[in-house]
This record gives C-alpha cells, structure tokens and sequence, in this order.
C-alpha cells in the first residue's frame, strides 16, 4: 500500500504561529534525517488526518511530496489532543534505503477463535504486547507482524522467539536477550457473588427483633393482669 501525503515549507514558526495554524485548517511538523537540514512544515488536516488513521500510515514508506520533490519518509512522532482527538504536530523521518530503520510494527493476531484453549477448554485470550519494535532496511519493512494462535491450548502463551518473522527482519527485544511474551490463554476469572447487608438492613432487623421482644412482653403482662383479675372475682 503507496501513501503520498503533501506539505508545504512553514515560514514562521513558534507556539503562538503553531497556534494560528492550527486555527486556519493547518498541522505544523519537522522534516529531518538521512544527513540532510531539518525543515519545519505543514500539512492540510483534514487530508493528512484522513490517512493517519489507517493503521498502514504508522508502519509504512510513505511518499512525502514537498516543493515539487518526492522523498521517502516514515511517521517518527507525532502529538495528539487527548480530548479532541486532533493532530497538533508530526514529525517524519527521511530514509536511507541503504540503512537499517528501527520502527515499531502492530501485531495482528490470527485464529483466536479455533485456538484449542478457547474453543475447547473456554480459556480467554490475552494480548501481552500489541506491537514489537523491529530494525530492517526500507524494502523489508512489514505493515505488520502476525501472529497465530492456531495451537495454542489454556496455560499456553507465545514468546517472541516462537514467532515466523521474514528474512531480513530483527525483532528487537530478542536481539537484547529479551524474549517476552506476546500472547497467552488464561483461565477465566469466577466472580463469586455475595448478596450485601448494609448497616441500615442490620438496624431494622435489629429494631424489629426489639420491637418483637417488647410486643410479647406486653402481652405477657395483660395476661398475667387478666388471670389476676379473674381470681379475684
């Protein structure tokens, strides 16, 4: 999948210029790698947000179009409105074709259904890790890395080392000694129930009791009157 986004060079810079351009339509960002300047600039929001959601945009080559020349480029950084939801800046990194990139990449997690721990055994699947952060040169660079669960019955989990991975690709976390889990199935939890008594069921329940009590020794006193009363007659 090919992603061409556009820019154009940004002149003035600063929070209170990042500001207003964000105000008229527009997302400030830096250009920078591959020995070459770094350059501020900007992009249409609403065309750049519309393939940044597209999860390919995260982990591609993408083609950055910029004073009528084409560069190869690949998303680095970027901030967003925790609220809103919207792009406030991005950085993109040039790329060498010749050097190693060290991106990270989402999982996609296949035969979570058919596994022989949830299908058979009802176990729940756990996504340890989401995404792996990964060195290979541009043309190796993968959307994704997947990851099956095919044979994966309850108490089981799939480490890194487990993972089919092409040639050219180096999961970094290995190359460290790190062979972290990815994926397990788990024996799901039983939640036990237990109906609450409140302090104020307690009272009542106490109150009657008292009530109850007071009651028969009342009527434990009209009697003892009224079988006085009759001897007496």
């Amino acid at each position: 999948m090919k992603i061409a986004i556009k820019a154009n060079e940004r002149v003035v810079q600063g929070t209170g210029a990042s500001r207003r351009l964000r105000h008229s339509g527009r997302i400030p960002g830096i250009l920078y790698g591959n020995h070459k300047e770094a350059k501020s600039i900007e992009f249409d929001n609403k065309e750049l947000l519309l393939k940044f959601r597209h999860e390919a945009f995260h982990a591609s080559i993408l083609t950055l179009e910029l004073s009528g020349e084409k560069e190869s480029v690949i998303l680095r950084d970027y901030q967003l409105d925790p609220v809103k939801n919207k792009l406030l800046h991005v950085d993109f990194q040039r790329i060498n074709e010749k050097e190693k990139l060290h991106v990270k990449v989402p999982f996609h997690f296949v035969n979570e259904e058919t596994a022989p721990g949830v299908k058979l055994e009802g176990g729940i699947v756990s996504h340890i890790m989401t995404e792996v952060d990964i060195a290979c040169l541009p043309k190796d660079l993968p959307q994704y890395i997947e990851v099956d669960l095919g044979a994966l019955n309850m108490g089981e989990s799939i480490h890194l080392s487990e993972i089919k991975i092409a040639e050219g690709i180096e999961l970094t976390p290995l190359t460290h000694g790190n062979d972290a889990a990815v994926t397990s199935i788990t024996k799901p939890k039983v939640v036990v129930e237990v109906e609450p008594t409140t302090e104020g069921d307690e009272t009542l329940e106490a109150g009657s009791e008292e009530k109850s009590e007071s009651e028969g020794s009342e009527e434990a006193s009209s009697d003892s009157a009224n079988e006085s009363s009759e001897s007496e007659s």
